[in-house]
């Protein structure tokens, strides 16, 4: 019986992560989707260039084309082509 009530709270859980399932990295949202950042990845480092760039908490992203080495982006008026490893570390929804 507490065998059953385990499986159900992490089957519950499962669904949670299920829903929550919109959250992608930059790098995989298709060409004329708009998203929002959600988390930045990285070292302090990376974070601060990606903040100077627009990548904030928040803002609103536009996937304008992806090419071979990474991605073209279009943040608070902004066209950025960033590499796919940095793109990568940016999480949106």
């Amino acid at each position: 019986m507490e065998a059953a009530i385990e499986m159900g709270a992490v089957n519950n859980a499962t669904h949670t992560n299920v829903s929550r399932g919109s959250q992608l990295p930059l790098n995989l949202v298709h060409e004329g989707q708009t998203v929002q950042v959600v988390k930045l990845h990285g070292g302090p480092e990376t974070k601060q260039h990606l903040g100077t760039l627009g990548f904030v908490e928040g803002a609103e992203v536009t996937v304008v084309s992806h090419a071979a080495s990474g991605v073209i982006v279009k943040v608070k008026g902004a066209n950025i082509a960033i590499d796919e490893s940095m793109a990568k570390k940016i999480t949106t929804c």
